[in-house]
């Protein structure tokens, strides 16, 4: 039995594998023919693996550039790293942690089922992420075992409904849709992100679209995304080389490689990682939102699917590279403001930056063009930089780790669930997790008498 347990885990951990079942499903009660079935399947299948190993390939090349930074700019502090901070706490909880994960999941479905909040959290590996920060809180709030199991299952299959939630009306924006949303532990930063975009465009001088940037004829080059992509990284990549001073890259780093030309390398391997996430993108729209409509049709009405961050970049890829800078520069004021304060410093971390500040990039585009781009990302940067300070008193001894969480959700959702047992220990968490279920079917069901509403005012 544990076997079988362990087997299922281990599928419902892999995101390609629980998107390739959602195409399986969805194509199948369509009633689709068998090769239609097999090709869907397995393209939606070989298609998340491209996008997650150019995902792999833009951190392989982002984690030397995060040394460099810290070395050029003797900075010590807390990394927000999330690979980093869910090894440690697996080797305590990790049992526990797949858990929650996987009855995190049935409940989303659940609440999709029976609410208006109808989004399917297909991003497998950053769910399995929150699902262990959950453990952490509740074991350090003591709860017995299956208390941590229930309680946990309950928060962690609200936090994965409502994070899409909040982003998809600055979705439709981007993708003029309402068939796909967001499904990433970044989702209160990016929807932050979004409204200040929204508050600070102008309605008499509305900013240009990030992707309407003219280059002089003799630049034309510089329209293809991988093209400016690696031009801009190499520069930023040199430029931090140079203050890290060739000894440190060639001794730490690069294996004796000209400090230069590893910059250079890790620059263009970054724009290759980027181009890698791009295609596969395309392919996963391509097969899963066809084959989401036999979900959406006969199991949960209306579903969506909630799919990770790459899935915004093919909308506004110059907007994911202002986004990006521009989280980042959020990410130093940030630290900048800590390290003044003399408070734990935040380091920037800079592949949430590029997954989290991209996708705001693209969604304060949408929303406020590039002006709303480059606040709204900024915005998001200062968020990934002081909600993880807030969460390091509440993970118990986790919290003393030189790495933390990094996305929003995980500041947001950590703060509240903590705060709460600081303030009333077990009974606070429990009355806050059953308020917020009541709360999202009383949300529910007014969303559903203004749709009425809305629907009889027009006949």
């Amino acid at each position: 039995m544990n076997g079988v347990l362990k087997v299922l885990l281990d599928i419902f951990r892999q995101p390609a594998v629980i998107v390739a079942l959602i195409s399986l499903i969805g194509l199948s009660v369509q009633r689709k023919p068998l090769t239609d079935i097999m090709k869907g399947t397995i393209r939606t299948f070989v298609g998340f693996l491209v996008l997650a190993a150019g995902a792999g390939v833009v951190s392989g090349a982002l984690t030397p550039f995060g040394d460099m930074f810290q070395e050029a700019f003797h900075v010590q502090g807390v990394v927000p790293n999330n690979e980093a901070i869910v090894g440690t706490v697996l080797v305590q909880y990790g049992s526990v942690a797949a858990l929650i994960f996987f009855l995190g999941m049935v409940i989303n479905i659940l609440l999709s089922a029976t609410t208006r909040f109808k989004y399917v959290y297909l991003s497998g590996h950053v769910a399995f992420y929150m699902a262990t920060m959950i453990t952490v809180i509740f074991v350090a709030a003591g709860f017995p075992t299956w208390g941590v199991l229930l309680w946990g299952s309950i928060a962690q299959g609200l936090i994965v409904t409502l994070s899409p939630a909040i982003v998809q009306p600055f979705m439709k924006d981007v993708t003029g849709t309402d068939d796909v949303a967001l499904g990433h532990t970044g989702g209160a930063g990016i929807a932050l992100g979004g409204l200040v975009a929204r508050l600070t465009r102008s309605k008499k001088h509305p900013s240009k679209s990030t992707e309407d940037i003219h280059f002089p004829s003799g630049l034309g080059f510089l329209r293809d995304t991988t093209v400016i992509v690696a031009l801009s990284m190499g520069i930023i990549y040199v430029i931090v080389a140079l203050f890290a001073g060739p000894t440190y890259i060639e001794s730490k780093l690069s294996s004796g490689e000209n400090f230069l030309v590893f910059s250079v390398i890790q620059a263009a391997t970054f724009s290759a990682g980027v181009f890698i996430i791009l295609a596969g993108v395309r392919v996963v729209l391509g097969e899963i939102i066809p084959a989401f409509k036999g979900i959406s049709e006969h199991l949960v009405k209306d579903a969506k699917p909630a799919l990770d961050v790459p899935v915004t970049f093919t909308f506004a890829p110059n907007a994911v590279m202002i986004g990006f800078l521009s989280s980042f520069v959020g990410g130093i004021v940030g630290m900048t403001i800590m390290a003044v304060a003399g408070t734990t410093i935040i380091i920037p971390g800079i592949v949430a930056h590029f997954m989290t500040g991209g996708a705001t990039g693209v969604i304060g585009n949408g929303a406020g063009g590039r002006r709303g781009a480059i606040l709204g990302s900024f915005v998001n940067g200062l968020a990934i930089t002081f909600l993880p300070l807030l969460l390091l008193p509440v993970l118990g001894s986790v919290g003393h780790a030189n790495a933390t969480y990094s996305d929003a959700d995980f500041g947001v959702a950590g703060v509240f669930l903590g705060y709460l047992n600081r303030a009333g220990g077990q009974i606070a968490i429990i009355a806050g997790l059953v308020i917020s279920v009541i709360l999202v079917y009383v949300v529910s069901f007014l969303l559903g008498r203004r749709k009425t509403a809305s629907a009889q005012a027009t006949k």
